[in-house]
């Protein structure tokens, strides 16, 4: 299996998680101070949200590339 292929394979694959789940979060930590013994920090859940667009492009270019004959 060539990497032209594997690319391939994973857009497709990215492509339909993107438009199974819609968007993903992440943790972000933003503030962090040490006072001494004490420690403090804040955590911000940021949300990124995958258009629609994005996910069928995906999985067209992957499919392209995966059925392109040279």
């Amino acid at each position: 299996m060539n990497a032209v292929k594997m690319l391939a394979i994973a857009l497709i694959v990215a492509g339909a998680l993107g438009l199974a789940y819609g968007s993903f979060t992440y943790t972000k930590e933003t503030h962090q101070a040490k006072i001494g013994p004490i420690e403090l920090s804040v955590k911000d859940k940021e949300s990124v949200n995958v258009p629609v667009w994005a996910g069928v492009a995906a999985m067209v270019v992957g499919a392209f590339l995966l059925f392109a004959r040279k």
